[in-house]
């Protein structure tokens, strides 16, 4: 515990927070700036955390050995947060980059078995639990908050309109969604611009509520959803996306994954990943998110993933990086989580709850200040496939967003008017 003490005193210079340990000792940590946090903790978890706070900061949380008694877990990681923010963390150096990659290798081989039980383990626990904090379409990826002010279900549906800018889509076209959550985007695909979509999951309770959703919008003849690993996926497609899947790719997996994209995308076709990425170079997964919520999962660097692409031979002929919005996102799932607090600890125990509620503070935190961001990055095999300014994203989003040029658009789709 007396390390513990020693590592805050100097580690914590902003934030007021005060920590009452279970031998009766109260200290305060920081410069007082701030509300005030206070948190009660045993002297096993300070032990623990102290040896490895990476990993048992979270399971002190979830086991009552940490106990918030003013303010929540989210206002105790965000002292964490200001106080880290532009910090390396961990070991640097030739050898510990080395001892990273094998590390690496060895938590995100991700074969197709792996692939499968690392997604039960995160996505078949109850669609009930994603319906009380997601938005109303079940997007559960990085919104696209255009405006401060826009609600989460808005901000959903801007990244949705985003990306299929960014994507050129038209009638006829045959469309490949890769790791395709709960339907929302192959769907909204169909019905705006008339392609015939294919989304494939690893997800069995996935697969089942996208299936009734394309059937319940009368799209089923333009939707179908397979239970599939992109692997063994055959083509080709004018149009490839892929939004919040390739974190579960894995480094060792990224040549196949961008061979199989090419294999997949027509001469002319054009894809869309959309995935989180950090910004400080490589790394490995935490320890906490790697034990508990995402097995297998990694957070890649740009420095990772431009090299299997240039090895697959595609072209990158667009990346835009999205900051903020995330962390943004994230606030909204945790605040919507919370207010569903009783409802799941029903359906789960409280146990679970906690560890649901560090999840999303924590993932929030390495947004706002630990250098985590989401990329776009556009892909295609020609050169000349796409227009060679931007200016076709923003034309499509714009004229999407005008009502009467929206239903113009619908009638044309249908037939109605040349």
């Amino acid at each position: 515990m007396s390390v513990l003490k020693a590592v805050m005193r100097r580690k914590l210079r902003i934030g007021n927070l005060t920590v009452r340990f279970e031998d009766g000792v109260i200290e305060t940590y920081g410069d007082g700036s701030g509300p005030e946090v206070r948190v009660y903790m045993t002297d096993a978890a300070a032990g623990k955390i102290a040896l490895f706070p990476g990993l048992y900061l979270g399971e002190a949380y979830m086991d009552g050995g940490l106990v918030m008694e003013r303010g929540t877990i989210w206002d105790l990681v965000e002292i964490a947060g200001r106080n880290l923010e532009g910090k390396r963390l961990g070991a640097q150096g030739p050898v510990a980059d080395a001892i990273r990659s094998i590390k690496r290798r060895l938590q995100q081989w991700n074969d197709r078995n792996a692939s499968r039980r690392n997604v039960a383990h995160h996505y078949d626990i109850g669609n009930q639990l994603y319906r009380t904090f997601l938005d109303d379409d079940m997007q559960y990826s990085c919104a696209y908050f255009a405006r401060p002010d826009m609600t989460l279900e808005e901000a959903q549906a801007a990244k949705r309109a985003h990306i299929r800018a960014k994507l050129q889509l038209g009638p006829g076209q045959r469309v490949l969604d890769i790791g395709c959550g709960w339907g929302g985007l192959a769907i909204e695909i169909a019905r705006e611009h008339g392609a015939r979509v294919l989304g494939i999951t690893l997800s069995k309770e996935q697969l089942v509520a996208a299936q009734q959703r394309a059937e319940a919008a009368g799209l089923s003849h333009l939707v179908e959803f397979k239970l599939i690993d992109y692997r063994d996926v055959e083509g080709p497609f004018d149009r490839i996306v892929s939004v919040g899947m390739f974190e579960h790719v894995g480094v060792p997996n990224y040549r196949a994954y961008f061979e199989a994209v090419r294999r997949l995308l027509k001469p002319d076709g054009v894809a869309l990943v959309h995935s989180i990425g950090r910004r400080m170079g490589p790394a490995l997964t935490q320890a906490w998110i790697q034990k508990y919520i995402f097995p297998g999962g990694y957070i890649p660097a740009l420095s990772e993933v431009t090299p299997a692409v240039e090895k697959a031979d595609l072209w990158i002929t667009d990346v835009e990086i999205l900051r903020l919005h995330y962390a943004e996102t994230l606030r909204h799932w945790r605040e919507r989580f919370v207010a569903h607090w009783d409802e799941m600890a029903e359906l789960y125990d409280e146990r679970f709850c906690r560890m649901w509620e560090f999840y999303l503070a924590f993932s929030e935190l390495a947004f706002r200040y630990m250098g985590h961001m989401v990329f776009q990055m556009q892909l295609t095999r020609k050169t000349l496939t796409l227009p060679i300014t931007r200016d076709y994203i923003h034309d499509a989003e714009h004229a999407e967003s005008r009502p009467q040029a929206q239903v113009r658009q619908m009638r044309r789709i249908r037939g109605e008017v040349a």
